[in-house]
């Protein structure tokens, strides 16, 4: 592409890139570095993406699109995915193009251009293997279909560009291949089959830190500076982190399309599509069931302010201000017997709630507010009434 001097001749391009016909915006689109298989180097292990554009710098994307074509790829506005090498002819193409805005590329500003300029220096000094670094354009959300497209996916949920729940992530198992992982890098299980022994007996046998087809989240995330996670191997790539969440040891775990929308505690597990709202505390060994384990196939979600205790189970949604006792399991199919006045409290704090009688099962309490669930410790039966105290974390500790 020539070099273009000036941001009225940049949008001029624009333009006219966007008006060839058939021309169609990707949804969402980034480089990324490719990790091939040791022993088979066709196949993708991992991508990596420094920057990804979800729904957005579509001139960004036009003059990627324009430069791969002058590049001789064809781009098919109608695939549901396109992936091009990107070689140096091609950031050589982008740089001269985004030169109107080179000088203010830094910071959070112009990221794509911060990536090409980034990526023209290394390939310039250091090379790079045929394939190594790739163009992904998605224009559909539909099943995953490569490994490349279902880490974009991974990597926009992670770093919040599209809520929780709002992707199709069917396909993403198959996508992926499971590897053993070592300092964030994945090896094939078949290579360290094959090289076992040799491996073992020169010492160089590799500390694996997991097998997996998901990498962990800080493998592939920088958390905003008031999120703690305190150990690595509790929160899967994929999941989402509110700022200012904090992830205790032990026995909390966050999987993939799951996590916090405000300032949480997890010190319990949040299974894939559960959800935790503002200002809740998952406790100590408290699980949050996902939707092939008990939930009917229907994904979870607590309300604000809301406290699970330790080791309790929830497998229906809870409104805000609700308490879960320690060890409670509240299940769809969990009954739960309530007074008459404590029921009348809970009316009032969900005035559009029809409940009538003395004993609920789970299901009929979805998402309401302000309800204690508990056990008598004197005769074991699990009760509900309305919750008399406010949960509120520890605004020093978030």
């Amino acid at each position: 592409m020539t070099l273009i001097e000036t941001e009225s001749s940049f949008k001029e391009q624009i333009a006219q890139i966007q008006s060839i016909q058939g021309y169609k915006n990707p949804l969402a689109f980034g480089i990324c570095r490719i990790d091939f298989g040791q022993l088979d180097s066709s196949k993708i292990l991992q991508a990596t993406y420094p920057h990804i554009n979800w729904n957005e710098n579509f001139g960004s994307a036009a003059i990627f699109i324009q430069n791969a074509k002058e590049q001789g790829f064809t781009i098919d506005f109608t695939a549901n995915e396109v992936i091009i090498p990107v070689n140096t002819a091609f950031l050589e193409g982008c740089l001269n193009a985004f030169t109107p805005y080179a000088d203010e590329a830094y910071g959070d500003a112009h990221k794509n251009i911060q990536v090409v300029s980034a990526l023209y220096n290394q390939i310039k000094e250091n090379g790079m293997r045929d394939g190594e670094f790739r163009l992904v354009m998605l224009f559909d959300d539909v099943a995953c279909q490569s490994v490349e497209g279902t880490y974009l996916k991974l990597t926009a949920l992670s770093n919040s560009k599209v809520a929780l729940r709002s992707l199709n992530l069917n396909g993403a198992f198959g996508a992926l291949h499971n590897c053993a992982w070592s300092d964030g890098q994945p090896i094939e299980l078949e290579w360290l089959r094959e090289n076992e022994i040799e491996l073992k007996f020169a010492n160089e046998y590799p500390k694996i830190d997991f097998v997996d087809k998901f990498p962990r989240y800080l493998q592939h995330v920088i958390p905003t500076n008031n999120t703690r996670i305190l150990d690595d191997s509790k929160v899967r790539f994929g999941a989402q982190l509110h700022a200012g969440t904090t992830v205790m040891p032990g026995a909390s775990y966050i999987n993939f399309n799951a996590g916090t929308t405000g300032v949480s505690m997890v010190e319990g597990r949040i299974s894939s599509s559960a959800i935790v709202g503002d200002g809740s505390d998952v406790g100590g060994g408290a699980s949050i069931l996902g939707v092939l384990s008990g939930t009917d196939g229907i994904p979870v979600t607590i309300g604000k302010n809301t406290l699970l205790g330790a080791n309790s189970v929830t497998g229906i949604a809870l409104g805000d201000g609700c308490i879960v006792d320690a060890g409670i399991a509240v299940l769809a199919g969990t009954k739960f017997a309530v007074s008459s006045d404590e029921l009348s409290k809970i009316q009032e704090a969900n005035p559009t709630a029809t409940l009538q009688g003395t004993n609920f099962k789970g299901k009929d309490l979805v998402a309401l507010n302000g309800i204690h669930y508990r056990q008598d410790s004197t005769t074991g039966q699990l009760m509900i009434r309305r919750s008399t105290r406010e949960v509120k974390l520890n605004a020093q500790l978030h």
